[in-house]
């Protein structure tokens, strides 16, 4: 997939870049999609149910439709067709809109290759082809996958977004070794799923957004530096002239660059090499 850029008639559009969006299906050729695959999606603000700010910088941004995604491949054992590749405004990868042949349809995350007219299967008896969804004991040594369970049955928690995969590098009993996409090393217990192939995408980290309203359109709020601000409002405030700041740190002082705040010891266990 290229990427877009455009001839700079005002200054945000000197350096924009979108994707050019060929692999989706075109708008006329989409088939008809059951009305429970999109659900309306209430917009937060950041906020909690106490109405606090719990995560700043969000807020405003496009009105959307949750597409229904099937990260767990619930029908197994059934063949479905590809009907379209589409644009889901809540993930950076692509999403397939498939239809069983029992007639029932689903959206599944694309990967890279899956185009409209393909097959695809949920089944420890499935070819090992891009879209297909297996235990990764079925899965050979050394195969590309994404949409990686981390407990049998709960559905797809890792590689989920444009470009992302993880490896499959070794099977040891009851646990199969995987790489993640940070290049953590993990256990992963065998009966775990796991679908085939790279997700579609993958130019979407190259994208540049060309002006601060385009973040806007994507509920991204404006982001202040903590040096541009007045001791009383950030540690790192205040100073003659420009400085630097000292340590990096949150506005309550929390350290900012390398220091570790994971706290799960239990999945610690897991851990078989880590990212860093």
């Amino acid at each position: 997939m290229a990427m877009k850029t455009y001839r700079p008639i005002t200054p945000a559009q000197r350096y924009k870049t979108t994707a050019d969006f060929s692999v989706l299906t075109r708008r006329s050729e989409l088939p008809k999609r059951p009305k429970k695959l999109r659900v309306s999606n209430n917009k937060k603000g950041g906020r909690n149910y106490d109405g606090h700010i719990t995560v700043r910088h969000q807020g405003g941004g496009h009105r959307r439709h949750y597409r229904i995604i099937d990260f767990a491949r619930s029908k197994r054992d059934i063949p479905a067709k590809v009907l379209s590749i589409e644009y889901d405004p809540n993930r950076s990868a692509y999403i397939a809109l498939i239809c069983y042949t029992d007639g029932i349809k689903n959206f599944i995350l694309a990967p890279q290759n899956v185009k409209k007219g393909d097959s695809v299967l949920a089944s420890e008896t499935a070819d090992i082809l891009p879209g297909n969804n297996l235990s990764l004991s079925n899965i050979p040594l050394g195969t590309i996958i994404h949409n990686i369970e981390m407990s049998p049955g709960r559905g797809g928690k890792v590689a989920r977004s444009a470009g992302q995969f993880g490896q499959l590098m070794a099977k040891e009993g009851l646990y199969c070794h995987v790489k993640m996409p940070s290049g953590e090393l993990r256990l992963i217990h065998r009966d775990c799923r796991a679908s085939i192939g790279q997700l579609s995408n993958q130019e979407h980290e190259n994208i540049v957004i060309g002006k601060a309203g385009r973040q806007r359109w994507l509920g991204i709020r404006p982001t202040v530096r903590g040096v541009a601000m007045n001791p009383v409002d950030h540690p790192m405030g205040g100073g003659e002239g420009k400085a630097s700041g000292g340590h990096p740190r949150s506005p309550w002082g929390q350290k900012a660059k390398g220091f570790k705040t994971r706290k799960n010891k239990r999945s610690a266990q897991f851990i078989v090499k880590r990212r860093r």
